[in-house]
């Protein structure tokens, strides 16, 4: 329990560290929904895991009959509300996902940048799996190990391996990097068989830097969609991986 309260802490410290206006961040949460909406209905039931500052919480919404959003912080909370407004289909729970329950099943459960910065990713998925329905689907999104920005910057010494912590990622409370191969390889052991990979924009410089040329209008949504569309060709040079997910029988 002491682990878990020294956990709750951490989360809201590294939640004070987003900038939640950065542009980069969300054209990425934009074209999560682009990609999966094929798999979303207003039939459907959602659970999200991890809201930021609610702004796909927004977004997922109106392609879902409801959705509850669960997070450690209630500054994240209090964020996403004023994202959703008073939109009655949502529900608001503030619990560490280690401790979160539910009689309830779900859909869709949504768990995007969240495995990278929890304790035990495997419990995670256990606890995720534990709450979906029968032939529901996990959309998981973790950053890419593989991406063209950190591959640049280990050409350029900045680090030794491509599995290294940066100082961004130490920043925002990351305990570990994944590429395509270790999240399937961890997805298959815990009894998931994906039903749709791929990569979210093809990434060419880090995070701050792409604010600035965003910013800057050096680059509008154009040049973002055609990195997005190169990013389904080559999706090993994404900034993030996108899975799809559902329970092996």
């Amino acid at each position: 329990m002491e682990k878990l309260k020294n956990e709750k802490e951490f989360l809201e410290r590294i939640y004070k560290t987003y900038d939640d206006r950065s542009p980069y961040e969300r054209f990425m949460r934009e074209y999560i929904i682009k990609s999966i909406k094929p798999f979303l209905d207003k039939k459907k039931e959602g659970l999200e895991f991890g809201c930021s500052d609610g702004f796909m919480s927004k977004l997922i919404i109106d392609e879902l009959k409801s959705l509850d959003i669960v997070d450690g912080t209630q500054k994240a909370l209090d964020d996403a509300k004023k994202q959703i407004g008073g939109n009655t289909s949502v529900k608001y729970h503030c619990s560490l996902f280690e401790t979160f329950y539910s009689e309830k099943k779900y859909d869709v459960i949504f768990a995007s940048y969240i495995l990278e910065h929890v304790l035990n990713p495997e419990e995670i998925l256990v606890k995720l799996k534990s709450l979906l329905k029968l032939n529901g689907i996990i959309v998981i999104v973790v950053p890419n190990s593989r991406a063209l920005s950190r591959q640049i910057s280990l050409n350029m010494g900045i680090i030794k391996d491509l599995k290294d912590l940066t100082e961004n990622d130490i920043k925002h409370g990351h305990r570990r990097v994944f590429d395509r191969k270790s999240l399937n390889v961890m997805l298959k052991e815990n009894n998931f068989k994906n039903i749709y990979e791929g990569g979210l924009i093809l990434k060419l410089l880090a995070d701050f830097q792409m604010d600035k040329i965003i910013e800057d209008e050096v680059i509008d949504h154009r040049q973002i969609e055609a990195l997005f569309q190169l990013g389904l060709e080559f999706p090993d040079l994404c900034g993030s991986l996108l899975t799809i997910s559902t329970e092996a029988l």
